[in-house]
């Protein structure tokens, strides 16, 4: 199997899997994944729903806003993956989202709080980007660099969550556990929360590699991830 098509199987069952979580918003989010070794990369095309995206219908693009196969990309979409592919070389997969939890959070001016070890393990690689406006000039495409900086966790204030990975299954650890980190801060009274202590935060830097996404337990979560798909989705 090419690395190509290796990569669009791979991508696509990331759609499946987003679908499957109710984490899509009909056609208006998007995941991409570059291609290893070149500097291509993949995204939905325009106008499909995640559980009608596979490996075909995968549209490929360059950094310079060229489509060179496939068919319609969204242009916003584009600026965003876009802009972070270039920022970041060896990020191979990014992953956007609208979920309910995650606007939610990025609305609240106290951001995401240290509330649950979900949400610690996303802060140890957080930044914040604030909104403005439908993302689809070059200066905001400047801005997104700035914004995400090292990090692998973005919260797009008033719009969304953002994360990105080395590989596929990277990118997507850390979107499930900003999204969980998000779904249980909403699901909090947080005039009654509980935050953890700072001798407790400060300690977790040391202990964060058992979430590492050079662990085994990223490859065996993803392989259980890809069980959980209908084995008749044609991807």
């Amino acid at each position: 199997m090419n690395i190509e098509y290796q990569t669009r199987i791979e991508l696509a069952a990331a759609y499946r899997i987003v679908n499957k979580f109710k984490w899509d918003d009909v056609i208006f989010t998007h995941l991409s994944a570059k291609i290893p070794g070149t500097d291509t990369f993949l995204i939905n095309e325009y106008g499909l729903r995640f559980d009608e995206v596979t490996a075909s219908n995968l549209v490929k693009v360059d950094l310079q806003e060229n489509v060179l196969d496939g068919g319609n990309i969204n242009v916003a979409g584009f600026v965003i993956h876009s802009a972070i592919h270039q920022a970041r070389p060896n990020a191979q997969c990014i992953i956007h989202t609208h979920t309910k939890e995650g606007v939610a959070v990025s609305a609240d001016s106290r951001g995401l709080l240290p509330i649950s070890q979900q949400s610690l393990i996303a802060l140890q690689s957080l930044s914040y980007h604030d909104y403005q406006g439908i993302t689809a000039d070059a200066q905001e495409k400047e801005d997104l660099k700035v914004s995400l900086a090292k990090n692998n966790c973005l919260i797009l204030r008033n719009h969304g969550l953002l994360t990105v990975g080395e590989s596929i299954p990277a990118a997507f650890r850390s979107m499930y556990n900003l999204q969980r980190a998000c779904e249980i801060q909403v699901l909090c009274d947080l005039n009654h929360v509980k935050l953890i202590p700072q001798d407790v935060i400060d300690n977790f830097q040391s202990r964060s590699e058992l979430f590492s996404n050079s662990m085994p337990s990223l490859n065996l979560s993803w392989e259980a991830l890809l069980r959980s798909l209908d084995n008749n989705y044609k991807l």
